[in-house]
């Protein structure tokens, strides 16, 4: 038997992992928004900010009282976050569709598609949230393109809020 010799696994610094990223600037609305329009609890707020960070996304929240303390609270890089607010949840999703956007949402449903069948998003693409009890309001529903779930074999009916926009807004980037 002969030795294997393996070579030490160099982990990558924060400097290299600024230089290996593609630079591109940001823009405002540019591609990818998600849309947690019915919060239930903050801290998927910060959760969902760092994600937006890593694909180059936006949100867009509801006004309630403690969503800006949640977003203050939760946004861990410390820098302004691409943040946008949403009046009427009904009038503004229709206002996206009819600025051409793709407004997809994230719901157990019957025409909703499995999450490894999700193409990357081609044009600009609204990632609706649902409330983590209660999920996407009948009204809301009846906004959406296109429905999107995420497979699950365990006992529970969904992920919360926070990790299911995640996955979702890494597939639609392109980066899953």
């Amino acid at each position: 038997m002969t030795a294997r010799t393996t070579s030490p696994v160099r982990v990558r610094s924060r400097d290299d992992l600024r230089q290996q990223r593609r630079r591109r600037e940001h823009g405002c609305w540019d591609h990818l928004v998600v849309a947690p329009l019915w919060p239930l609890h903050g801290v998927n707020l910060g959760t969902l900010l760092r994600t937006c960070d890593a694909v180059g996304a936006c949100m867009a929240v509801p006004r309630l009282p403690w969503v800006p303390e949640a977003l203050a609270r939760g946004n861990t890089l410390r820098r302004p976050a691409c943040v946008h607010w949403t009046g009427n949840v009904t009038r503004w999703l229709d206002k996206q569709r009819a600025g051409g956007s793709v407004v997809l949402g994230v719901e157990l449903a019957d025409e909703a598609i499995r999450l490894g069948d999700l193409a990357a998003a081609r044009r600009r693409t609204v990632v609706v949230l649902g409330h983590e009890q209660t999920g996407i309001p009948p009204e809301a529903l009846a906004l959406l393109d296109q429905v999107v779930e995420i497979p699950m074999t365990g006992t529970g009916a969904s992920l919360n809020v926070a990790v299911a926009g995640s996955l979702v807004l890494y597939r639609l980037a392109g980066l899953l």
